[in-house]
């Protein structure tokens, strides 16, 4: 059958255009305005100040949006480019860095981790002859999570001071027999690049990941941001239910970088999501390997999953600790997945590598907004009808939390009744304490009241009033947003002088009871 010329054009170019299509790339049906009307919603019923967000799939970023505003106070919109504090989804980054020295053959992920830090030691001297690369990046040396997150809390040490105060810390569960995130080991994880390479940890990341990405709006310094336009601002807590969150300022903690120190933006770091969904390899350029990919994705250190948790979200088999990442299942899926959460700014990361999937959720805001939208965003891409609303989920069981905790008498309330009066005199308290982990407090008499200071960290501290007898409540002199009520406890010795400083605090994210105070004078 013969057609005309003309006829055997079209036909022809049909042809050609229909080839042209299938070579692009296939999405899956998520709705994206959908998704953006969920986003705005989600924003405003978290009381969130601003959010940025960037999905990748197939090579391709088909969402960057931003929402609200930079600073409460001073205004100004978020966009897809404003730079953020991502905290610790800077951990992958630095098990990538590792893992670049490694393809070079300079280490090995089963090296002794004292051939390139001498000075390190734990809290058991196997331990410390037996810690290898892969323990620093999946939390599984022995120790509690936070556990020493103190030492680098507006502190005036060096990352190495740091790791030599190490050894004071106590183990919560054996070698490698459990599970306690530890920033401590990033920021020896980020000694070991710097002692490998010849490079500070942020040059390295600056020169290996940052440029050859493009990532010309990303820094590994909260003093790198001066001067800097775009830039959110954190917000703490709010003060009541109804209360707006609390408009803050970024403190420099560079002794933490390798941990949690990277600041970007969501279209910044969806180049990010790119490199690492298509295993070490950015636009023609490999960056690591394909098998150091596969190591960085591989369980190393399983996690329970508690009935609750499993009653809650049901299509979810494991969890546990890659090499700088969070590993699970969901839906069917592996979910390679990090949060991050910065004095003031929360954020997360998640990868559904069999999806090409990529999605990056920055906040100035120290809310828990980023999962709920994670996983209502997987349902979208996945076509998963009647899904959960995730948002509106994890609200209601917030609010159920609330309402269980206002129920309960709280330790203010029962102090407030149970005030004491002063027993001792002043004087009897000042002096100088210890702490082998921390180093010295000193409590002294200033205009009738008693005064802590705290040589390592001179931010911190604050005036004491009396609560019961030897217990006072510390008014912490910076209102910092991860600071929680707390209290300082002095133990009487043997003859009834006080000997003891404690430092009590129901705070989740510093162990206060690790300071262990004895009198020096």
């Amino acid at each position: 059958m013969s057609f005309p010329a003309s006829a055997r054009s079209v036909r022809l170019t049909f042809l050609a255009l229909l080839l042209w299509s299938l070579s692009l790339p296939v999405f899956a049906q998520a709705d994206l305005q959908k998704l953006d009307a969920y986003y705005q919603q989600a924003l405003k019923d978290w009381n969130v100040p601003g959010m940025a967000i960037a999905i990748v799939k197939n090579d391709s970023v088909v969402f960057a949006k931003g929402y609200g505003v930079r600073d409460l106070q001073k205004g100004g919109a978020v966009d897809a480019n404003t730079v953020f504090g991502i905290a610790s989804n800077t951990k992958a980054y630095t098990a990538a860095a590792l893992a670049m020295l490694v393809d070079e053959g300079k280490l090995r992920w089963d090296d002794p981790v004292t051939n390139y830090l001498p000075y390190l030691q734990l809290y058991d001297p196997y331990v410390t002859q037996h810690l290898n690369i892969r323990d620093l990046l999946s939390h599984r040396v022995g120790l509690q999570t936070f556990s020493g997150d103190l030492l680098w809390y507006n502190t005036t040490y060096s990352r190495k001071e740091i790791l030599e105060r190490a050894k004071y810390l106590k183990p919560s569960y054996p070698f490698r027999g459990g599970y306690g995130y530890s920033n401590l080991m990033f920021i020896a994880a980020g000694e070991v690049v710097a002692a490998v390479s010849g490079k500070t940890w942020e040059q390295f990341i600056q020169e290996r990941i940052f440029q050859p990405l493009g990532m010309t709006r990303s820094y590994t310094s909260v003093h790198q941001l001066k001067g800097v336009e775009n830039v959110a601002s954190p917000h703490g807590n709010p003060t009541t239910d109804a209360g707006k969150p609390v408009p803050t300022v970024l403190t420099a903690w560079d002794n933490w970088n390798p941990a949690a120190g990277i600041f970007t933006s969501a279209t910044q770091h969806a180049k990010w999501l790119k490199l690492q969904l298509n295993r070490g390899t950015y636009q023609g350029k490999r960056l690591f390997s394909e098998a150091a990919s596969h190591t960085m994705w591989t369980l190393h250190n399983p996690t329970p999953i508690a009935p609750q948790a499993s009653a809650l979200n049901p299509t979810v088999h494991f969890t546990g600790a890659g090499l700088g990442w969070m590993l699970n299942d969901y839906q069917g899926k592996k979910i390679v997945v990090h949060g991050g959460g910065h004095e003031g700014m929360n954020s997360r990361t998640v990868l559904v590598p069999e999806e090409n999937l990529g999605i990056v959720i920055l906040t100035n805001s120290m809310s828990s907004i980023m999962a709920p939208i994670a996983n209502y965003t997987i349902d979208q891409f996945l076509g998963i009808q009647n899904g959960r609303d995730w948002s509106r989920f994890s609200l209601d069981l917030a609010a159920k939390a609330r309402e269980a905790q206002k129920a309960a008498p709280t330790d203010a309330a029962k102090g407030k009744a149970a005030k004491g009066k002063l027993t001792r005199n002043l004087n009897d308290y000042a002096g100088t304490y210890h702490s082998p982990v921390y180093g010295n407090a000193t409590v002294a008499v200033q205009n009738g009241k008693l005064v802590l200071s705290l040589a390592a960290a001179p931010a911190l501290g604050g005036e004491l009033s009396l609560w019961k007898p030897d217990i006072f409540d510390l008014a912490w002199k910076n209102n910092f947003a991860l600071l929680t009520p707390t209290r300082a406890r002095f133990l009487p010795g043997p003859e009834g002088t006080i000997q003891e400083l404690r430092l009590d605090a129901n705070n989740p994210d510093f162990h206060f009871s690790e300071l262990e105070f004895s009198r020096v004078n």
